[in-house]
């Protein structure tokens, strides 16, 4: 919840004290006006309670009489009267007294959070605006539905209710490999977050792996002002509701944060944009990077990462360098005593999402493309992908006399030379080799510009004549020449598994042919990182390089993990396709890069149902394969983050709480460098996530 005082919205404790007694005053002249009545209607009640059996004749004789005791009591008065007027004053009390209460509660609310509460706001007021401020839709009437699903509002307020209190009933525990959708996955949801100034929530405590990660409604842990929790005990009648067998708490409120004080020390990076040096090599704007540097080292930032673009630096000859952008750049960089981390980019920029510039690869390369086009990854439509080159050229000596590998170690050679005394320094301190598109190891099967969207499956990027002519002679040597093609049964871009007779359970992919080709497939990315990454360890000897790996999570829960195979990944449901990749980077003392270690945060959304993806379960797979053959692991955040809820999620990942083995990751680089990073709240959430990374103290564990 932002502790923002520019967010006060409403009147203060005060204010609202008045309102309350002033409702309270205009109830008492109201009871005064009705006190006779009220009276008399609870004397008649008690001489019905009296005779329950008294017939419809004999009621009517009493008429008489209790009319006339009622005339008695109000002119005379009597001991009668005087308990129900004690009775009314109590009641009296008790209503100020909770009035008071919610008083104060809206005021904190109003005060120190975000939350635009009218004067005479209630608890329905208060549960819509976190439902709201979670992102969920509350119509007039309220019903209550996510936004991402407005056509289901049908559902009601009971569905929409449970659904969102389910959510906010989470634990602080990492969550299991797999959780079920709509169910609490161990972390806080943004209605948690920010419903998280009230204390005594009663809070399930589920054991931290527990398939469902749910708790028994019987019982539970109460945490008190302190932030510890006590004594295990019935939920008290109010506090929890049960709609359609799922809990939900009438009124949220914060569970502790994780206290990462004394945590490992986790370098922390932020990465430059693209088009921080443009396509004369000069750096874009000095004066407001260098202000924008200074205020990162302010707070302690490590350092910055910064792409090294082939399509700059040897832009227009071969073997012609320009560096001088660079030079400047990382000047600045030294004098403020940060690192780098630099990314050898051997890849176009443009077209991807977040692309916001467009860098082509040399224009000497696309030359030579022009004339030979099968120097690019091409589908089984014939179309072309100048993204990168086709690993079919690795040692074909197509690019003026050389090969790509070679272009590739004469790139890293001059810039380890051009740049000798920033490593001696130690001002770079690690070298990411770009090794596919988006500087990936990964075929580029899912182009946005040949059509494809999420979920697809992609397409397989074997048919320029290179790759061909690797696949006919693996085919050869396996002694069927029959196989020298890839699968016609395998969709399209767009396609989804079970429409596909190569993908769909039971499919080809799984046959004599399937396994075959799959395996030469992935084979061949292989053996590009191993050729790339043994040239990239004699050019940086003594310097840390690192390659990328991207998180393929959709289609993760079908058996044959289409989307993965199609990006070179032999990944199927009984075949690990990840530890191939994690020992060839431990042969080159080699980190691995991964950028999915929040897609979790996407659990809560829709489409992942529809695509059969499972984000936890590819990061602990990942993960597991690299810690196995124990190779650092970096990571970035793959989603703009702003807000504390996705830093706690990231923390969570980057220093896992119950990890035997006390692993966790070697550095983490925010993605990336923005003015809205640099906007005050923003800035003071991401100061407040460095400190931690940091293993630091802060000041506000609580908040």
């Amino acid at each position: 919840m932002a502790t923002s005082m520019q967010k006060l919205v409403g009147v203060s404790e005060e204010d609202d004290e008045e309102e309350m007694e002033m409702d309270v005053k205009e109830e008492d002249d109201e009871d005064e006006e009705n006190g006779e009545k009220q009276i008399a209607a609870q004397m008649m009640i008690g001489v019905d309670e009296v005779m329950p059996s008294t017939s419809s004749s004999d009621q009517f004789q009493y008429q008489p009489q209790l009319q006339e005791q009622v005339s008695n009591q109000g002119g005379g008065g009597g001991a009668r009267r005087s308990r129900p007027l004690e009775e009314k004053e109590r009641t009296k009390l008790r209503e100020r007294h909770r009035r008071a209460i919610t008083a104060r509660i809206l005021a904190g609310l109003r005060r120190h959070g975000n939350y635009n509460l009218r004067v005479r706001a209630d608890i329905n007021d208060v549960i819509a605006a976190l439902a709201r401020e979670a992102g969920w839709v509350v119509l007039p009437d309220g019903t209550t539905f996510p936004s991402r699903s407005q056509s289901s509002p049908a559902a009601g307020t009971s569905a929409g209710m449970t659904s969102s209190s389910s959510q906010m009933v989470s634990q602080q525990t990492p969550p299991p490999p797999a959780t079920l959708q709509g169910v609490s996955s161990g972390y806080r949801t943004t209605v948690e977050y920010n419903a998280c100034h009230m204390k005594g929530v009663f809070m399930p405590t589920p054991s931290p792996y527990d398939p469902s990660s749910t708790a028994p409604a019987q019982s539970s842990g109460v945490v008190a002002d302190g932030g510890e929790q006590t004594e295990r005990l019935p939920l008290i009648a109010g506090s929890m509701q049960v709609i359609n067998d799922k809990q939900t708490i009438g009124l949220p409120t914060k569970l502790p944060e994780r206290d990462f004080a004394g945590t490992p020390y986790v370098p922390v990076y932020v990465m430059l944009p693209l088009g921080v040096i443009n396509m004369k090599c000069e750096l874009a704007d000095p004066d407001g990077l260098l202000k924008q540097l200074r205020v990162l080292k302010s707070i302690n930032v490590d350092g910055v990462m910064v792409d090294c673009w082939w399509g700059i630096v040897e832009a227009h000859a071969p073997q012609e360098y320009n560096w001088n952008g660079y030079q400047r750049l990382f000047q600045m960089v030294r004098e403020l005593k940060l690192k780098l981390k630099v990314v050898m980019s051997f890849h176009e920029c443009g077209g991807n999402v977040g692309d916001d510039v467009c860098i082509p690869l040399p224009h000497w390369v696309a030359e030579i493309g022009r004339s030979n086009p099968e120097l690019f990854f091409t589908d089984r439509e014939g179309r072309r992908n100048p993204e990168c080159l086709s690993w079919g050229i690795d040692k074909e000596r197509v690019l003026r006399g050389r090969t790509a590998v070679e272009v590739y170690f004469d790139y890293m050679r001059s810039f380890r030379v051009e740049f000798d005394e920033f490593f001696e320094d130690g001002i770079i301190s690690m070298v990411e080799v770009g090794l596919g598109p988006c500087g990936e190891l990964r075929y580029p099967s899912c182009p946005v510009k040949h059509g494809w969207r999420y979920p697809g499956i992609g397409e397989f990027q074997c048919y320029d004549q290179y790759m061909l002519k690797s696949l006919r002679k693996a085919a050869e040597m396996r002694g069927h020449s029959f196989w020298a093609r890839g699968p016609d049964n395998a969709g399209s871009y767009n396609s989804q598994p079970h429409e596909t007779g190569f993908f769909c359970d039971g499919g080809d992919y799984d046959g004599y042919y399937g396994r075959f080709f799959l395996n030469w497939y992935s084979q061949v990315l292989l053996n590009h990182g191993d050729r790339v990454l043994s040239l990239a360890k004699l050019a940086f000897d003594g310097t840390c390089i690192t390659a990328k790996l991207p998180g393929i999570h959709w289609w993760y829960k079908t058996a044959s993990h289409a989307a993965e195979l199609t990006a070179g990944y032999y990944n199927p449901c009984n075949r690990d396709g990840y530890t191939a990749i994690a020992t060839m980077l431990q042969k080159h003392g080699a980190a691995l890069s991964f950028s999915c270690a929040e897609h979790h945060i996407l659990e809560q959304q829709d489409h992942l149902q529809e695509a059969l993806a499972d984000p936890r379960g590819l990061v602990w797979q990942v993960l597991n394969a690299a810690w196995d053959v124990c190779i650092p692991i970096a990571s970035e955040n793959a989603f703009l983050c702003h807000d504390r809820v996705g830093y706690n999620k990231i923390l969570d990942n980057i220093k896992p709480v119950n990890d035997p083995d006390g692993r966790h990751f070697s550095s983490f680089t925010y993605h990336r460098l923005s003015p809205l990073l640099m906007e005050r709240q923003s800035f003071m959430e991401f100061e407040r996530f460095v400190k931690r990374m940091h293993g630091e103290a802060v000041l506000d564990p609580q908040v």
